[in-house]
């Protein structure tokens, strides 16, 4: 079965690669898109009782590896009910946006995404043991003994914005960006059959906009029909 129309969700980046035949300024719109490298380290303590001395729940630590830590979110859901007790063991989540300051915009972006393909998990977990000792140290934390485990989740092509060339800026807040400088909406002008969609189309990683991505594009075909 040959389907008549298409809503093409993906990586805006590569759509003219897929479509050549696009309007060149679409293609160039449609290549402003921008995915941001991002890693969200899960570590978990064999107790939090550092952090209940301490009074600490969320720490931003500038120029450290993970620029913040935090207690996870305290969610029950049925039989499963989250940590109440310092003495009961406790996820911990770290976030890292590798970036190389010095180099445009979208430069710092590439240069990190090959720092994660290329930094091996020794390194996450050195930098892990060290940052939490020098926060948490003071508090009797010692991470050979209350570190139970690592995870770190990379993203090399993490976050979805917008990107303007002209000006090398990032549309992180896509609603006080300027109209004319909005190249997303330009890119997600529907191409013949194709419908355009997902985040990249809202300069918006968050699952609501890809939801009404999705809505938008499905019915721009079913107003054409």
């Amino acid at each position: 079965m040959i389907a008549a129309n298409v809503v093409m969700a993906g990586y805006h980046a590569m759509i003219p690669r897929l479509c050549p035949e696009m309007p060149s300024d679409q293609r160039k719109a449609l290549s402003n898109a921008q995915r941001a490298p991002l890693v969200y380290t899960n570590v978990l303590i064999r107790n939090w009782e550092s952090f209940a001395k301490l009074g600490l729940r969320y720490a931003y630590c500038p120029g450290s590896y993970h620029h913040n830590v935090t207690l996870d979110f305290p969610v029950s859901l049925g039989e499963y009910q989250c940590p109440k007790s310092p003495e009961e063991p406790m996820i911990l989540h770290l976030t890292r946006v590798p970036i190389q300051p010095g180099l445009s915009a979208r430069g710092q972006f590439a240069a990190g995404m090959r720092e994660l393909l290329t930094t091996p998990f020794e390194t996450f977990e050195r930098n892990i043991r060290d940052q939490l000792s020098r926060m948490l140290g003071g508090a009797g934390f010692d991470p050979a003994r209350d570190i139970a485990g690592i995870t770190v989740n990379r993203w090399p092509h993490g976050y979805a914005y917008g990107y303007d060339p002209e000006t090398d800026r990032i549309a992180f807040s896509p609603a006080r960006w300027p109209v004319q400088r909005r190249h997303w909406l330009k890119a997600r002008k529907s191409f013949g059959n194709i419908s355009i969609a997902g985040t990249d189309a809202a300069s918006n990683a968050m699952t609501e906009s890809a939801i009404e991505e999705a809505h938008r594009a499905v019915n721009e075909l079913v107003n054409k029909a």
